[in-house]
């Protein structure tokens, strides 16, 4: 809704006597829809304004005011009393107002937001106040949901749902606020009965408030596994119940029967195994950039529309990059059956400071999405971006979250044999590294063919545009020419690759869409038909000569310019 709004210099830390102009929220300063459109830099603050009034009906609740992410340090007032701070421009995060409120009349919030974006260290991913490249438009401010929720005093804070399918079971776990002995969680499934779409069967669970519970499913019906092929999703009643059995808190959620793991194939070649099978996992890098909304899309349809392409293309995955999303957009995810790499967004500087802040972010982000079955890989930093103790890094996600698989580094900056797969990136490529003993090999990056279109480019950057905007064909050729060279390398080894990338983003034309979405660049049919043969039997690759590739080779070398002696020539191992 509207906002009032103003920007005044951060050294001025009071509130403005007057706000001066307005702004949409959830759209950052910098976007048009917010209806500011206006640069920020490290030096400004910006303030936000808005009053409410209690309804009635929620007399004697306490009431949560929810921000979905607000970039990058924020402070909260209510009434003229301070709320909180909070810093993080990707997670989600609440506070109690309650007790802020007056007894009647209009409720009055405001808020500060300091956004240094690349002038600062913290996570910001590609943002940059002079936007250039591969670097686009900063989102500062508010720049995702923001509501209020009435809440009985003793309530569900959260839930954390768990599915293993070799054991036919999911494990709920509930953080409830303000129980006392005596209070019970109850979570209750429906399972579909042979030829259901949705469940009619009940199954419940239930214990003491605090303690895990275990829903175990039926061997028949038989359970229906989440793939991107069957995208089934279990309803989920989570109930608090007091000392006397009466109904104090419900939450209604979702899960899928879904799991991702590391195994060896016939050939004793690590793959990454989704539901105890083989799949190939071929996706988009996904930005999440809009030329009108910038970091956040125009309407929840636009969120949608991009995932229904990557699906339609034949795109199984998604590898959403160097930015955290709404949960609308996993949401999405989880219902449309397409899987997602999920990148922590990327900072920079070596301050402890920072290091304690990205990690910290790091747990929230896994915390506030760990329940969509969608999401099946962390990718802890991208390249070298701003990475740190990277196998540490490594070793507290997969303790934290040994649901999923872990990425250490995506591209370049590998620290050795830590994480669940080894991640390559290679332009315009594709390629595929050694076969290893321990992780899977993946392409975190690669293609990038680069069109522009005249009326439908943000910019003209020549280095991302190899081809003129009459060539499709020629795009369209060069797409499955990289494709066809892809394949074979799936025997090679390789487990999931990802192509740079969905849309074109300001002066970056390298998408398969333009970055209004109005033109896909390339032929539908011919692109489609050519990613649906990655998920076929790959073709066998028999090596006739080894090359330094697989195994390292033996070259000879002298320190001298050789002349018909050879006996001066020493012998080297290349790799």
């Amino acid at each position: 809704g509207i906002w009032e709004f103003a920007m005044r210099p951060k050294s001025r830390e009071s509130r403005p006597e007057k706000f001066d102009d307005h702004i949409l929220v959830p759209f950052c300063v910098e976007s048009a829809l917010s209806g500011v459109k206006k640069k920020v830099v490290e030096t400004d603050m910006l303030w936000y304004r808005r009053t409410f009034d209690v309804p009635r009906q929620w007399a004697g609740q306490r009431l949560l005011l929810h921000f979905g992410a607000v970039d990058w340090e924020t402070t909260v007032w209510v009434n003229g009393r301070k709320v909180g701070d909070h810093r993080g421009g990707y997670d989600p995060f609440s506070f109690d107002i309650t007790d802020m409120l007056k007894a009647s009349g209009s409720q009055e919030i405001v808020l500060s937001v300091w956004d240094p974006t690349d002038k600062g260290r913290q996570a910001r991913g590609k943002q940059q106040i002079i936007p250039e490249g591969f670097m686009y438009t900063p989102a500062s401010g508010i720049w995702q949901t923001v509501w209020i929720e009435p809440v009985p005093s003793s309530h569900i804070r959260s839930i954390h749902v768990e599915p293993n399918i070799d054991e036919n079971c999911v494990w709920v776990t509930v953080d409830a606020a303000n129980t006392n002995d005596g209070y019970t969680i109850q979570a209750r499934t429906l399972l579909p009965g042979p030829g259901e779409k949705a469940g009619t069967i009940s199954v419940v669970a239930e214990s003491r408030a605090g303690q895990r519970l275990r829903i175990s499913l039926r061997k028949e019906p038989k359970t229906r596994l989440w793939s991107p092929d069957s995208p089934f999703l279990y309803d989920l009643d989570v109930t608090l119940k007091d000392q006397a059995g009466k109904t104090i808190d419900t939450v209604e959620s979702y899960f899928g029967m879904r799991k991702i793991s590391i195994g060896k194939d016939e050939r004793g070649i690590n793959r990454i195994m989704f539901n105890n099978k083989q799949l190939f996992q071929y996706g988009l890098l996904d930005q999440g950039w809009w030329p009108d909304g910038l970091y956040t899309a125009p309407t929840d349809e636009a969120l949608r529309y991009d995932i229904e392409t990557a699906k339609r293309l034949g795109f199984n995955m998604v590898r959403k990059h160097v930015k955290f999303e709404p949960q609308r957009f996993y949401s999405w995810c989880d219902k449309l059956g397409v899987i997602v790499w999920q990148d922590m967004p990327s900072g920079g500087g070596n301050s402890d400071e920072r290091k304690r802040q990205f990690e910290l972010e790091l747990r929230r982000m896994i915390d506030a999405s760990r329940n969509h079955p969608s999401i099946v890989m962390w990718v802890a930093f991208n390249e070298g971006w701003g990475q740190f103790d990277a196998p540490r890094i490594a070793r507290w996600i997969k303790n934290y979250d040994p649901t999923r698989l872990t990425n250490h580094a995506s591209g370049w900056a590998d620290r050795g044999d830590f994480g669940d797969v080894r991640d390559i990136h290679l332009y315009p490529g594709p390629g595929v590294g050694p076969a290893l003993p321990n992780r899977a090999m993946v392409l975190g990056e690669f293609g990038a063919h680069g069109m522009a279109v005249k009326g439908n480019s943000w910019g003209d950057d020549s280095r991302w545009s190899k081809y003129g905007p009459e060539e499709t064909d020629r795009l369209t050729n060069a797409y499955l020419r990289t494709i066809r060279a892809l394949r074979p390398m799936i025997y090679m080894g390789l487990s999931g690759a990802v192509y740079t990338q969905i849309t074109d983003i300001e002066n970056e034309l390298n998408g398969l869409m333009t970055y209004d979405r109005e033109l896909l660049k390339m032929d539908a049919r011919q692109i489609t038909a050519v990613n649906l043969t990655l998920y076929d039997p790959p073709p066998v690759v028999k090596t006739v000569l080894t090359t330094s590739q697989q195994t390292p080779q033996i070259w000879r070398y002298t320190n001298t310019k050789p002349g018909k002696e050879l006996k001066k020539w020493q012998n080297r191992k290349m790799s």
